[in-house]
């Protein structure tokens, strides 16, 4: 008893993650992340860029299985590192200290802080669809979501686990509504497929875009990776999440196909709510409304609790950012890391209000960024393959060098894309990003 006591003191003075998640709570936060708000927007926008329903279903099936490469990839690196830096992780072992540091800046000022305000404004959309605050209506909600979700997984691992694991739940099961409701209630549509979409490889390119945006998200389970109870349980757990996220995909573009048909899906802006009024009436795009909120909901909490993950691992190599590199034992989080991850999203959300488009202007700022890191990741499996080759890997990815050579090459077109289309925002992203060298400068005179 008195070693085991002994243990238990030792365990709680360590400042460090334990395994405190099981695979479910794992792949609650990778589907909670993944099914945010997208599937209820893109589809219409795939629709305008394919010309028949084949092609159509055929890409968000190749979406599917492009993520599931990139799994296959991230699970030999969380089971041969498991580590709560996730990416940077990677990063500082494959390229040093300056590539590393880089991407955890950007992640704490550009890619997912931006991505918590990105998912806060489309909560403010919906949730003013319902009651309106004013003119700033939209701000305000994101706000108030950023400081909720701050503080509640602050509080403990414990309630936001809980949290997510049950507005995951709604969220499935809202998305199964909208499908039942396409595929049972909905007539088939009358209106013919004669939508005047774009053709050739740009539009189909274009349409691959807003495919991967919308599956975007998965690799966030390497940040949890170091608190999940088992590794190849959290191989598991990316493995059937993104099984089950494509077959919600397909049934989902399949319900939206037959409620409304290609041409009513390429014009709706609000596909979802289009599909429910026509099945249920305006009580169902209200419904709808209130879904659509949840599931950004959803996947905002998801994206903070793994976000401070990173700022973590970051304080614990420099003493620049020590307060960061704090764990609270007793509410197992990084709760420094989680303050000041939420005062940056607060100030994007500022950044955002004063913007046309809050929404538009976040996903600008962040995907170059976001890609240009993600690329680096697939590069640094080959550098880790070569310089530990010694290492234990418990999954190695199969068909090594063809399936990760597979994920850096549709990165690096995720990559070109976002460039090409992006606005402001991603200029703004951009700069942020290169303000890190000098901020690295100073950092890397005190590393632990």
């Amino acid at each position: 008893m008195a070693v085991e006591a002994t243990e238990r003191a030792e365990t709680a003075q360590r400042n460090e993650p334990q395994a405190t998640l099981s695979a479910v709570d794992a792949a609650a936060i990778i589907i909670g992340i993944v099914i945010g708000a997208g599937i209820f927007k893109t589809p219409s926008l795939v629709a305008a860029n394919v010309a028949d329903a084949q092609t159509m279903l055929a890409l968000w099936a190749i979406g599917g299985v492009v993520s599931f490469i990139g799994a296959l990839c991230y699970a030999e690196l969380v089971t041969a590192y498991p580590n709560a830096g996730g990416d940077y992780h990677y990063l500082s072992r494959a390229y040093g200290a300056p590539v590393s540091f880089l991407f955890v800046w950007a992640r704490m000022v550009v890619i997912q802080t931006g991505s918590i305000a990105l998912l806060a404004f489309v909560v403010g959309d919906y949730a003013s669809q319902l009651v309106s605050l004013g003119a700033r209506s939209s701000a305000i909600y994101a706000a108030a979501v950023v400081l909720i979700l701050t503080t509640l997984n602050a509080a403990g691992i414990h309630h936001g686990r809980r949290a997510q694991n049950l507005l995951t739940a709604t969220e499935v099961g809202g998305l199964l509504l909208v499908i039942g409701a396409g595929l049972a209630l909905a007539a088939p549509a009358a209106t013919p497929n004669n939508v005047e979409s774009q053709t050739g490889a740009g539009a189909i390119g274009l349409a691959m875009i807003f495919v991967l945006l919308t599956y975007g998200g998965w690799n966030e389970a390497a940040y949890v990776s170091a608190e999940v109870r088992g590794a190849r349980r959290l191989v598991w757990a990316l493995f059937i999440s993104i099984g089950a996220i494509t077959m919600l995909y397909l049934l989902a573009n399949f319900a939206y196909w037959r409620g409304l048909g290609l041409s009513g899906m390429a014009s709706s802006e609000v596909v979802a709510a289009d599909l429910m009024r026509r099945t249920l009436g305006e009580w169902g795009g209200r419904l709808i409304s209130l879904l659509i909120a949840l599931s950004a909901l959803t996947s905002a909490n998801a994206t903070v609790i793994t976000g401070a993950r990173a700022a973590y691992a970051v304080g614990r190599d420099y003493r620049l950012f020590s307060p960061l590199g704090r764990w609270n034992q007793q509410t197992a989080t990084p709760v420094n890391a989680l303050i000041v991850q939420g005062a940056v999203a607060l100030a994007l959300v500022l950044f955002g209000a004063m913007t046309r488009d809050g929404f538009t202007t976040m996903v600008e700022y962040t995907a170059p960024v976001f890609w240009f890191f993600f690329l680096l990741t697939g590069v640094a499996l080959f550098a880790l393959r070569f310089k530990d080759a010694g290492r234990a890997r418990p999954f190695a990815v199969p068909f090594y060098p063809v399936t990760p050579l597979l994920f850096c090459l549709s990165s690096s077109y995720m990559l070109y894309a976002s460039v090409r289309y992006a606005g402001l925002g991603a200029a703004v992203g951009v700069v942020i990003l290169v303000l890190g060298l000098p901020v690295w400068l100073v950092a890397r005179r005190r590393v632990r």
